[in-house]
């Protein structure tokens, strides 16, 4: 799976993708609204990083100039399937904060969601202490 919006890749993960993923998970205040503590060292993120290329569930957020992973997301399709309801969430490595890469990322797994799975509806979740995240993003078709 490979989605291009403006001025990323979204992709399926690779086991390549270990080292981007190890410079911002392995940060606390990355994981702060997170259930997971920060990873410990880059053999982790290894596997981490191979069992996310097994799927689609998580998917690797590159900038198109670099090719860097800059963050992932995470969709869903959530139980009762027959009410279509994904998830959505995401993680971005703090270096890239600020620069709208998560919206445009979330505005382009959004169309997909809708347009090409079917969706009814997705859901998002959010600390209510993690203000950034708040922002709404919307899609219209």
């Amino acid at each position: 799976m490979v989605m291009s919006p403006e001025r990323l890749i979204i992709r399926n993960f690779k086991v390549e993708d270990y080292n981007d993923l190890f410079e911002y998970l392995s940060q606390k205040d990355v994981l702060k609204y997170e259930p997971d503590d920060p990873i410990k060292n880059v053999d982790e993120c290894k596997e981490l990083a191979l069992e996310r290329s097994q799927d689609n569930i998580f998917l690797a957020v590159c900038h198109k100039e670099t090719e860097k992973m800059i963050g992932h997301l995470y969709f869903n399709q959530k139980e009762p399937y027959e009410f279509m309801t994904w998830e959505l969430g995401y993680i971005f490595n703090p270096k890239f904060y600020g620069k709208g890469f998560a919206t445009e990322a979330c505005k382009r797994v959004l169309q997909y969601g809708f347009e090409e799975l079917g969706a009814h509806r997705v859901v998002a979740l959010c600390n209510p202490e993690n203000v950034p995240s708040w922002k709404p993003v919307s899609y219209t078709h």
